[in-house]
């Protein structure tokens, strides 16, 4: 590649980032109105994976904190499992060279996921719960309010397929969430942004990525599935996958069959109800159709009620 071909690579790559920048920007920015995730005074504990999502929303967030119209404050924290060969330098460079304010915790989860679960069998589960739990209780430690996790719209519907062909129930990952316990307030800044762009902006910001390698980057069956399945509906039926998170975001009880949030057993016609049907009647075509309960035909008339024809009662 000549050395105008990689300025003209380079202004593409500036161009193209300063654009998904802007959009990440405007969907964090409406996560957080929509859901009251971060208010005035906050302190964020951004939980920092060194993964791609949690770089691109702790990125996100500080250039938001810039321009908000209410004062929060941003700290970091990383929790260091004590897999074998993670590079512990990475991240305090990282965030030395940001100068925000940030924690890096040690806690060998790493062997006890080793020692509770089968060689070859999935890790993520344990691992997960024991990290929550650790991050948990550091925010109330450190006075935090609300603990960022780095979750995006793909992972918010991946986990509703998840539970919904595993589990046997329509539950996800909501953007916002208060803990059992009451004592700690989990957000999801990301809950409006896809994967697919999150992934190209931390590669045009270069973000120094760590991957989890504590099982040998072992995949999750399961999820992955999930993913391929939305990535071929994706590219066979594009908008798709906005139609299902928008779905998520009006679902109707009363159009269900959970009886727990719905209460079918108590439901009752109104019997003094006022007669509807013939304003329903007038918006529809005139046509012909047979009365399959009295056996009779109707002649159905946009303009006037409808008139029995004959009825036939054996």
């Amino acid at each position: 590649m000549s050395e105008v071909e990689k300025l003209d690579q380079v202004k593409q790559n500036i161009t193209r980032m300063t654009k998904l920048e802007k959009r990440l920007r405007s969907e964090v920015g409406s996560a957080i109105a929509d859901y009251n995730m971060i208010e005035e005074g906050d302190l964020v504990m951004c939980c920092l994976s060194g993964g791609k999502d949690s770089y691109a929303m702790l990125d996100i967030l500080i250039k938001l904190q810039k321009r908000a119209p209410i004062s929060f404050n941003i700290v970091a924290v990383n929790l260091d499992q004590k897999q074998p060969g993670y590079p512990e330098h990475v991240l305090p460079a990282y965030l030395d060279k940001l100068g925000i304010a940030y924690h890096i915790l040690e806690k060998d989860t790493y062997s006890i996921v080793k020692d509770k679960i089968p060689e070859g069998k999935t890790t993520c589960s344990l691992c997960s719960r024991l990290r929550r739990g650790t991050l948990y209780g550091f925010a109330q430690r450190i006075g935090a309010t609300k603990i960022a996790l780095g979750h995006h719209r793909d992972d918010i519907i991946e986990t509703l397929f998840l539970n919904m062909f595993y589990g046997g129930r329509m539950k996800s990952m909501p953007p916002k969430l208060l803990s059992d316990d009451g004592a700690n307030m989990v957000i999801r800044p990301l809950a409006y942004s896809r994967e697919k762009d999150i992934a190209e902006y931390a590669s045009l910001k270069e973000f120094p990525i760590i991957p989890c390698n504590l099982c040998g980057s072992q995949e999750n069956l399961k999820r992955g599935a999930i993913k391929d399945m939305l990535s071929l509906w994706d590219k066979q039926y594009p908008g798709r996958i906005e139609t299902i998170f928008t779905a998520m975001q009006n679902t109707a009880p009363s159009q269900g069959v959970d009886r727990e949030q719905f209460d079918f057993l108590s439901l009752e016609r109104d019997a003094n109800a006022p007669l509807k049907g013939d304003v329903a009647e007038s918006d529809l075509p005139a046509f012909d159709f047979l009365d399959i309960s009295n056996n009779g035909h109707i002649d159905l008339d946009a303009a006037q009620r409808i008139n029995i024809v004959t009825t036939f009662k054996p």
